[in-house]
């Protein structure tokens, strides 16, 4: 969805010895180690790619139990529960498992919800507490009318950051990390600036650019965009959109679309997406969002954030191109880019054995050094 009329941010990142990393800070070069990276390579450019395939040595026994930063009994899984919480009268959808360790809170992306983290919940419970929640609005969570509230005034993401803070303060009782995909990374980054002493880092994967926000536009543009948002909003067109969106054979096409291995896109995920999209209110939320073209963009959130920040990205992503996404490596914040190569939109659920081990290894790094 990115168009060549879009703005994006250039820059280059220089080449960094294994295990370093070096980019500009104030018109210098930083250096940040980062002891973690022990199974990526620095490619030509300078970024960080993972070097490891379903194959090596990540989920080779004998290695992962010698190289993982936890050690854990990987005969048994930690029990995933789901509650429910009340968040300002409303019921909110989570899961959770593990008794010990660092807090995460795994936030999804737009039409998603909490299950689209089952491949990883249970592996990061084993060495951490951790938490999946639906965003209001989403999975199994109330969805409010939008026509209740003033336009582009509550599925916004203050509202997102506040519920993640709160729930953090009710539910978690702790700090937490935030691991987010997708438009929850916008979540994510904002939560961590309304509340800075919450969050004790954020590991971004795939991060919405928000292509189609508003400043993104040409100028000339723009008039016809807000009117099309009102079609959608106030007509039987923005029904009969959703309701040619919300069919198992669209879902998987999309799904297919964003997804490089395609047979990650199993009928169970199909209905982990469609099912809770067709409660009552869903349509609404739905052509809420997609008329949502103001708020804040990441680039605008990044410069603010005073916790850690590890951007990774699947390479193969067509709808957040990583060409656009390298521009993130510039902010202070964040120590990496690290590129998943062949992975698409949604690395959590379609590369998990990537993705796991990279959270693991961020959380213990952070993790060691508060202790320290």
């Amino acid at each position: 969805m990115a168009s060549s009329s879009s703005p994006s941010l250039s820059f280059s990142v220089p080449n960094s010895l294994p295990k370093r990393k070096l980019f500009r800070s104030s018109g210098h070069h930083r250096a940040v180690s980062l002891k973690y990276l022990d199974h990526y390579r620095v490619s030509s450019n300078g970024y960080r790619s993972i070097c490891c395939s379903k194959a090596s040595a990540l989920d080779s026994s004998e290695e992962k139990r010698d190289s993982a930063p936890f050690a854990v009994d990987s005969a048994s899984e930690p029990e995933v529960r789901t509650g429910m919480w009340n968040w300002r009268g409303y019921r909110i959808r989570y899961q959770y498992a593990g008794k010990d360790g660092p807090a995460l809170v795994l936030i999804h992306g737009f039409g998603a919800n909490s299950d689209h983290w089952r491949k990883n919940i249970s592996y990061l419970a084993k060495t951490s507490r951790v938490y999946s929640i639906d965003l209001i609005g989403y999975g199994y969570s109330d969805k409010p009318n939008p026509r209740e509230f003033k336009v582009n005034s509550f599925y916004t993401f203050e509202t997102w950051a506040s519920q993640l803070n709160d729930f953090c303060a009710d539910v978690v009782k702790d700090e937490a990390f935030f691991i987010c995909n997708s438009i929850g990374g916008v979540v994510g980054l904002q939560a961590a600036i309304m509340e800075p002493q919450i969050c004790k880092g954020i590991l971004l994967l795939n991060i919405s650019l928000r292509m189609l926000h508003i400043k993104k536009q040409p100028w000339y543009g723009r008039p016809f965009i807000k009117s099309f948002q009102r079609l959608l909003r106030n007509t039987i067109v923005g029904r009969l959109f959703f309701k040619a969106v919300a069919t198992p054979e669209s879902i998987k096409s999309i799904l297919c679309q964003c997804y490089h291995d395609t047979s990650a896109v199993t009928d169970e995920l199909v209905q982990i997406i469609l099912k809770p999209g067709l409660d009552p209110g869903a349509a609404d939320v739905f052509l809420e969002f997609i008329c949502y073209s103001d708020g804040p963009l990441p680039e605008e959130l990044l410069p603010k954030v005073k916790c850690p920040v590890l951007v990774a990205w699947g390479d193969k992503d067509p709808w957040e191109p990583v060409e656009l996404g390298k521009a993130y490596a510039k902010f202070d914040a964040v120590e990496d880019f690290v590129i998943l190569p062949n992975v698409g939109h949604c690395p959590q659920d379609e590369a998990p054995h990537l993705v796991n081990p990279l959270i693991e290894t961020f959380v213990k790094r952070h993790s060691e050094e508060m202790i320290g």
